[in-house]
């Protein structure tokens, strides 16, 4: 496999999106009770970023059935360095309470999309 900097570039020559996202899989390090102590702080965190544009999207993951909860969250955040991303992560009261675990890793987003509606005259947004 090519180092990531070399792949990035060949996803752009090859006419990829090339964008450099930051991807937290989160687990819980112990019962449910550290978690729902530090929830309120961590939606409050979770607000903050996504007001400075720094958090693109967050949310729990299902088990493999897709049928149940297991604690389980995915957190992706927009930095410059992956030190930086470590650093926001590290920052997340969940993380750095020990409620949680968690992994980081770069994301190298090319293709897809997604879709916005406005209403005009509601000034109601959606995203799908």
């Amino acid at each position: 496999m090519p180092r990531w900097d070399a792949y990035k570039q060949e996803a752009k020559g090859r006419g990829g999106l090339a964008l450099e996202l930051f991807v937290v899989v989160s687990t819980p390090a112990s019962g449910p009770e550290a978690v729902k102590a530090t929830l309120p702080a961590h939606l409050a965190y979770q607000r903050k970023l996504e007001e400075t544009g720094q958090l693109v999207l967050a949310g729990p993951l299902s088990d493999d059935s897709g049928n149940e909860m297991q604690g389980a969250g995915m957190i992706i955040y927009r930095a410059e360095t992956m030190e930086a991303a470590m650093a926001l992560a590290q920052a997340d009261p969940m993380h750095s309470a020990k409620a949680r675990n968690f992994t980081l890793r770069k994301w190298l987003v090319n293709e897809g999309a997604l879709n916005m509606s406005v209403g005009l005259s509601t000034g109601r947004v959606s995203l799908s």
